[in-house]
């Protein structure tokens, strides 16, 4: 379950990964199949070709997109997610969500 993002804010990311651009969504998140992961980065794009390089440049088996058409996405967690919010320039999302 998703906390702390608004509808404007999820609307964007799904018309970006819609015009298959790499867009990124950062939210709480609780799944008891993780403990300790507080938030997850969703990486989406329509196009899955772009995002399987996004993926495979980026250290990522692409085997782990969820394919959920129309946004398939790729979650990122625990220290990648940093890592690629420092690497994509989203401090924003860092700073908010107390990464």
């Amino acid at each position: 379950m998703a906390f702390g993002i608004s509808r404007d804010e999820l609307n964007k990311w799904k018309q970006s990964v819609s015009r298959g651009e790499i867009a990124f969504l950062t939210h709480y998140w609780h799944d008891p199949r993780f403990p300790g992961i507080r938030t997850v980065t969703k990486v989406g794009c329509a196009d899955k070709e772009l995002l399987t390089k996004w993926c495979l440049a980026n250290g990522l088996n692409p085997v782990h997109i969820h394919d959920r058409p129309p946004f398939p996405h790729f979650d990122l967690m625990g220290p990648k997610q940093k890592e690629i919010l420092e690497k994509e320039n989203l401090r924003e999302q860092i700073t908010r969500f107390r990464l």
